[in-house]
């Protein structure tokens, strides 16, 4: 996965190029995270780079945005029970402290993961997981990608 993509991520999206991608949903795009310490981690982009916050959306449009948002955790949380035994539950968050545009985590937690960080934030992991090549998204992760794609295929696309 090379190019500027990264710099540019809903609009390469937008024009086919992002390769994260999993999904068009109704408000924006399921993405595998470029990184994959907690196997499934997903982000939902919404489709405007201008929109930053929730309530910048008129309400019809947030309540598509939290629909699909609950459409990717469903089809993490379905693709991940299935594929690891560990699984244990999806945190959701819509931070936006460091990226301007709206989007959502959808981080899976697994029982397997270390007792002091098991119950916390996925932020109070090591700096070295967001960076290290061995969590880093490649092919090892196209299972993953398939089975979260096949799953939000399963659903029904409006509620």
């Amino acid at each position: 996965m090379t190019g500027d993509w990264r710099m540019d991520r809903i609009g390469s999206a937008l024009r086919g190029r992002n390769p994260t991608v999993l999904r068009r949903l109704e408000s924006g795009f399921a993405v595998i995270g470029d990184v994959q310490f907690l196997p499934g981690y997903s982000v939902l982009l919404a489709d405007d780079p201008d929109v930053q916050r929730l309530s910048d959306l008129p309400r019809a449009k947030r309540l598509s945005f939290l629909s699909d948002m609950d459409r990717l955790a469903e089809a993490v949380e379905r693709a991940c029970r299935r594929l690891d035994p560990g699984f244990r539950r999806v945190n959701l968050e819509i931070l936006g402290n460091t990226d301007p545009f709206l989007h959502a985590h959808v981080w899976p937690r697994f029982e397997w993961e270390p007792a002091e960080l098991v119950g916390r934030p996925v932020w109070l992991y090591p700096r070295d997981r967001w960076s290290d090549e061995r969590f880093r998204l490649g092919p090892r992760h196209d299972a993953l990608r398939e089975a979260i794609s096949g799953e939000l295929d399963r659903q029904p696309a409006t509620c």
